[in-house]
């Protein structure tokens, strides 16, 4: 029997992370801080996933998508629009959060996104000033 592709699905709240393995079904969250973004890495990497994904949620995820790049996971932040239009095309409209952890995951396995290529910090912190500028303005 071939091996299944391991897809990680991540609903981000400012309070937590609800957090699915597909097609494990491994369900659990952890705070949405460093030490339950420490906790999570170290559940994630022994599974090997072919992706983590994680909406793109105002900032929230950034915390966790650099911890996740630095620990070597393979990280797709997506769109949220992308992956309620991928549900609503299965026919879910129930709307939880760890429900859109189970649907990101979901998404990953069948649309097999692009992994993301993060921008070196200070590039990164350059863009988080412009953005600010440009909301001033």
């Amino acid at each position: 029997m071939e091996p299944q592709e391991i897809n990680v699905g991540i609903d981000t709240s400012s309070k937590q992370l609800d957090i699915y393995v597909r097609p494990t079904g491994q369900l659990f969250s952890v705070t949405n801080n460093k030490e339950g973004i420490k906790d999570a890495i170290k559940q994630l990497q022994p599974l090997k996933p072919e992706r983590v994904l994680i909406e793109s949620t105002g900032r929230l995820e950034l915390e966790f998508v650099c911890a996740a790049d630095k620990a070597g996971l393979p990280i797709v932040v997506c769109n949220p629009s992308q992956i309620r239009s991928f549900v609503k095309s299965a026919g879910r409209l129930v709307k939880t959060d760890k429900l859109d952890a189970i649907d990101i995951a979901h998404f990953g396995q069948a649309m097999k996104p692009r992994l993301q290529v993060l921008k070196p910090e200070k590039l990164r912190e350059i863009s988080d000033l412009l953005t600010v500028r440009s909301q001033c303005l």
